[in-house]
């Protein structure tokens, strides 16, 4: 939630110091296929190297940074 958070406030020059499994993740609560692509990955790459158990927050976390915005 913080590093989308800073991804949000911050954009790319706060998600690009983040680790790869942070930006995957954070990319798609933020909905930036451009990011996923800047780095090679397919929604569907970045979908599964997020994993199951994170997927299962992503509505979740979408809806607080809704609220957030």
């Amino acid at each position: 939630m913080s590093k989308a958070r800073a991804a949000m406030e911050g954009g790319d020059a706060a998600w690009a110091v983040q680790s790869t499994g942070e930006k995957v993740a954070v990319a798609l609560a933020l909905n930036r296929a451009d990011w996923l692509a800047s780095m090679n990955y397919t929604m569907a790459e970045a979908i599964e190297r997020a994993g199951p158990v994170w997927i299962s927050l992503l509505p979740r976390v979408v809806r607080a940074l809704d609220r957030d915005a």
